[in-house]
């Protein structure tokens, strides 16, 4: 029987640094912001429903996805927001599904962003959090995306509260150190899984 696990945090908490690090020791991990761009390419059902949903102006000349259009409209209203996760992530999910289903290993993990958000919790065995404090995750994310205070503070918000994250996981991987102590963490929590 496959153990999964579902691997989040915030955005800038360290989730693909731990990611790496799984994948340097052969652990599978499914990465769906891959997924979910995949999903919205040119000529996909998601993207012709989000293009009905919300009009042409959020495709480029090209007819793909205009990223930076469609974040400042999510961004700006929640509703708005989960009308773009009711319309890809059935893409998303069903995506994890093969992928799952073309595992061989007794555990692997599924890095998603909006694990707790999606309700994708109920989906997995054990959930392990990424985290780092909302002081850090902002200065990290202003510094990695050249964002200001309050277009980082808005991504930020627009999740899940960080501490709530913490609070909700089976195991929590405390990402506000060196790398090197971010993975002592994860080879701990590798062989607790046995593995």
């Amino acid at each position: 029987m496959m153990k999964v696990i579902g691997l989040t945090g915030g955005i800038a908490t360290g989730k693909s640094t731990v990611t790496n690090i799984l994948l340097a020791r052969g652990v599978p991990v499914c990465d769906t912001d891959k997924i979910a761009r995949k999903v919205v390419e040119k000529g996909t059902p998601a993207l012709q429903a989000l293009a009905t949903a919300f009009g042409t102006e959020i495709l480029t000349s090209e007819k793909t996805l205009n990223r930076q259009v469609l974040a400042t409209i999510i961004f700006q209203d929640e509703q708005k927001r989960h009308l773009v996760n009711s319309i890809v992530h059935p893409y998303v999910f069903e995506a994890i599904l093969n992928w799952k289903k073309e595992q061989t290993a007794s555990v692997v993990f599924i890095d998603m962003p909006l694990l707790y958000e999606v309700g994708y919790d109920t989906q997995v065995d054990s959930v392990l959090v990424v985290y780092i404090p909302k002081e850090k995750q902002l200065e990290r994310l202003m510094k990695r995306n050249g964002y200001t205070l309050e277009e980082a503070s808005i991504r930020i918000e627009a999740q899940m509260p960080i501490e709530e994250k913490r609070v909700c996981a089976d195991d929590v991987i405390d990402n506000s150190g060196t790398i090197e102590e971010t993975e002592k963490q994860v080879i701990a929590y590798l062989e607790k899984q046995k593995m």
